[in-house]
């Protein structure tokens, strides 16, 4: 990224890319000190960071406003290397100048794909129930249709092209683990239990197709909890409406914990910074 910076050798996961969510508090006493001119060019460092670092490959970078005392200004990295991802993390947190962004929160994790999506075999058994004949025209075409379905859920699990600001301002991050409780174990059902309840589950969420976007991923033994949740929406009721609705699935109420969850704005460098009443 920079030629200041010793080169090392890139650590890649086997599949999927890293995913960073940090969050700052803008720190407005030693900012107040700052002359007009320092206040513009620190601004525009940062947006000249944020376009650098949007440029790399395979690389996203999405900043946010933070409607929460918890903190002001937060951003969501995807990137595949994590040197790159480290790197980019400390540069984000220095942008504005030594003591101006104390973090408050971050989370690493990873894109994965989940184990519990369905496979030819299960759809085929579905087809089956159905009345659809193997072999017969209907069949093929039916699952000429699956494959594709298929093929487009796995890319926006593993390498995700994130919406635009302007469709989908509302971003929301929480993360959640499985219980492991005496009577409420995730981890002590069947595989095909817990597949059979992640299906009615997906099938909740289904149901807010057009209006709020999903991404999971994995977080273990790569911070406290087992996923990131990242929902982005047009307005906050729709992020209101699925946690809630969600929370009443077996999946949620019998085995779900979750973490703190934060909101924020989506919006380029520049209002950013107005926002948060930096010029």
């Amino acid at each position: 990224m920079s030629e200041t910076q010793p080169s090392f050798p890139p650590i890649l996961p086997s599949e999927g890319l890293h995913v960073v969510h940090l969050f700052f508090r803008m720190e407005k006493v030693p900012w107040s000190f700052l002359e007009p001119e320092e206040r513009q060019g620190r601004c525009d460092r940062l947006a000249g960071l944020v376009a650098e670092i949007q440029s790399l490959p395979r690389t996203q970078l999405l900043p946010f406003s933070m409607v929460s005392p918890k903190s002001d200004l937060g951003f969501m990295l995807l990137t595949p290397d994590l040197q790159v991802a480290d790197q980019c993390a400390k540069r984000l947190g220095d942008a504005l100048g030594a003591g101006m962004l104390t973090p408050v929160f971050s989370w690493l994790s990873l894109t994965e794909r989940s184990e519990y999506t369905t496979t030819e075999a299960e759809y085929t058994q579905t087809l089956k129930e159905e009345g659809v004949e193997v072999g017969t025209p209907e069949f093929e075409e039916k699952m000429a249709a699956f494959h594709f379905r298929i093929a487009k859920y796995l890319k926006y699990r593993l390498d995700p092209d994130l919406p635009a600001a302007a469709e989908w301002p509302v971003f929301c991050f929480y993360p959640m683990s499985k219980r492991r409780n005496v009577e409420q174990n995730w981890y002590a059902e069947t595989f095909e239990h817990r597949n059979a309840l992640m299906a009615g589950h997906a099938k909740v969420g289904r149901t807010y197709a057009g209006r709020v976007l999903q991404l999971i991923t994995g977080s273990t033994g790569l911070d406290d909890m087992e996923w990131g949740v990242t929902l982005f929406a047009k307005t906050t009721s729709e992020i209101k409406s699925i946690v809630y609705e969600m929370r009443f699935d077996e999946v949620s109420s019998r085995y779900a914990e979750f973490g703190e969850f934060v909101i924020g704005i989506r919006m380029d460098v520049p209002c950013l910074c107005r926002r948060l009443d930096l010029l």
